[in-house]
């Protein structure tokens, strides 16, 4: 099947995307996309039940931006997402996908950024708008009529929305929003809470339902490191000092990156370089001719400079930077452990990506283990056994061609043969630290929320009574509820709008059924309903809220 009779082509596109689509290497449409494409651009509401990494968001845009007008300065289309981080990386999709239409604006709406720029951006005539809910909201209490003109609908992983605890936000951008809109609804899964949702707000819609692929690499061990975003470039080189590689890819997520982490390699003394778009073809050539040969070890890279990079040399991959969905991350770490090698590849998590590595770790069925970086003393044997290799070569001759040398450089300078030898290591090294104190300087320190073995612990009277924190939470029941209790809490990064979505998602409760949500330090309570409390524990034993499993409990208040 050719490009031009089939693939994409065959998709009905308008052809500036589709011309966008070519460009970007896509050739052929995933299964979620072969689908849905064409329900979208018929103008049904739909229902697409996919998992994160099948391509969804490729499925909508691609559509949603054939339909759009580009010369009516207006929202025409509002794709709601659940987190800051998923909504950036839908609106970098669109921008990428709507590069060859001239007038065509794309704006990110999320909480933590300033709401005017936001606004003005909507009021200017931003044609697509990619939100989460709370934040959206927001601009609706500013400008009820913000959303008049939007006639096309994405709810992107509705699932997380509502274990988010959104649905009361969903319901209020539902309202605001012309009835006769095209709504489109992607889950993972598809509990009566969505389906209540769908009967309420689509219109007859079709169905897709894709069923996800495990992927597996079994020939490439696999870790993680918790880094925060600004300690990468170091976490990089700690990394470097102890990983025995040949040669080795890094991935980032721009071009900017890639130049960036390049030249601080470089100045390490790395024979490092950079491939991402703006390099020229028989530039590209070069660099992986220079992988192949040894001139060069290391590649910083973008995906799409990386695509087709097959060097059997390479035996690491770093993912500096998250890939933006599982496929990218099994793709890039294919690079290595090519024709049964052995392959080792790390990835780096900043503490908001660990959602993601779960959703990798899920969709490829491998657990990822995490790894720590290497301590100083780590560091300096390192250090020393290569500096131990590089002279035991040079040694089996030395004497007798540099014997006569070295008796005069003693006798000119009037030093012991130990103090020129110790001259000349300082003088190799050139400057590199080799003593433990020095080392520890140049660590990047362990971010705030890493495992606790990682931070100091606070000292013994620093902290309450666990009793003491049980017996502040029994507030008087209501008739007919129950308290439970789960072992998530403040520290967990939860809030009570987090539990209380979970609990509705999965438990298919009427929000009136749940009481007083109380969120402590290092636990929480939850009021529920007496009446089929055990059943109701039971369909919520496998929930999980923030990656963690909720596990509530009866709470025994005697």
């Amino acid at each position: 099947m050719t490009q031009e009779s089939g693939g994409f082509a065959a998709l009905n596109l308008h052809p500036t995307i589709l011309a966008a689509v070519i460009a970007t290497g896509y050739e052929e449409p995933s299964a979620i996309q072969q689908q849905s494409i064409p329900i979208i651009l018929a103008g049904h509401d739909m229902i697409g039940q996919a998992q994160t990494g099948t391509g969804k968001t490729a499925a909508f845009a691609l559509p949603i931006l054939s339909l759009i007008d580009p010369t009516k300065r207006e929202p025409q289309a509002l794709i709601l997402a659940p987190t800051r981080e998923l909504a950036l990386q839908v609106a970098t999709a669109f921008e990428t996908y709507a590069k060859q239409m001239p007038g065509v604006t794309v704006v990110a709406v999320y909480g933590g950024a300033p709401m005017g720029p936001q606004l003005k951006a909507i009021r200017n005539g931003a044609q697509i708008v990619v939100a989460t809910p709370g934040r959206l909201c927001d601009h609706l209490r500013r400008d009820e009529k913000v959303l008049a003109t939007v006639n096309h609908l994405v709810l992107d992983e509705a699932d997380e929305m509502l274990k988010l605890g959104f649905m009361d936000d969903l319901e209020v951008i539902f309202k605001a929003m012309p009835e006769t809109r095209q709504t489109v609804l992607f889950s993972a899964t598809l509990p009566q809470s969505i389906r209540a949702i769908a009967e309420r707000h689509l219109k007859d819609p079709k169905h897709v339902k894709i069923q996800s692929k495990t992927q597996t690499v079994t020939a490439i061990e696999q870790a993680h490191l918790l880094v925060h975003a600004d300690q990468k470039t170091s976490a990089v080189l700690s990394l470097l000092e102890v990983e025995d590689f040949d040669a080795l890819i890094m991935f980032v997520r721009t071009k900017q990156a890639t130049l960036d982490l390049a030249s601080a390699l470089e100045a390490k003394g790395y024979k490092a370089a950079a491939l991402n778009g703006d390099i020229a073809q028989n530039q590209r050539e070069r660099v992986i001719d220079s992988l192949k040969d040894g001139r060069l070890d290391i590649v910083v890279a973008t995906d799409v400079a990386a695509r087709g990079l097959d060097v059997p040399r390479i035996t690491h991959v770093f993912n500096v930077d998250m890939p933006y969905d599982p496929e990218a991350y099994v793709h890039r770490i294919g690079r290595t452990g090519r024709a049964g090698r052995e392959g080792r590849a790390l990835l780096l998590v900043t503490p908001r990506e660990r959602r993601m590595l779960q959703v990798i770790e899920r969709m490829t069925g491998q657990k990822i283990a995490e790894v720590r970086l290497p301590d100083s003393q780590a560091v300096l044997d390192a250090r020393i056994k290569k500096l131990t290799n590089s002279l035991s070569p040079l040694v089996a001759d030395a004497e007798a061609s540099h014997g006569e040398l070295l008796d005069r450089l003693t006798a000119d300078i009037g030093c012991t043969p130990r103090a020129l030898a110790a001259a000349l290591l300082r003088k190799a090294t050139n400057g590199q630290a080799l003593t433990l104190s020095a080392i520890e300087k140049e660590r990047p320190l362990v971010p705030n929320n890493a495992p606790r073995g990682d931070r100091p612990e606070r000292p013994a009277g620093d902290r309450p009574d666990r009793g003491d924190r049980e017996r502040r939470a029994p507030v008087p029941l209501a008739e007919g509820r129950a308290r439970c209790r789960t072992a998530l809490g403040a520290r967990d990064g939860i809030a009570a709008k987090n539990l209380l979505g979970a609990i509705l998602n999965e438990g298919g409760l009427a929000r009136e059924a749940i009481g007083r949500i109380q969120v402590r330090d290092s636990f929480s309570l939850v009021e529920l309903p007496e009446d089929g409390l055990e059943r109701l524990l039971a369909k919520l034993k496998d929930t999980r809220v923030a990656g963690k499993q909720l596990k509530l409990r009866r709470y025994r208040e005697d």
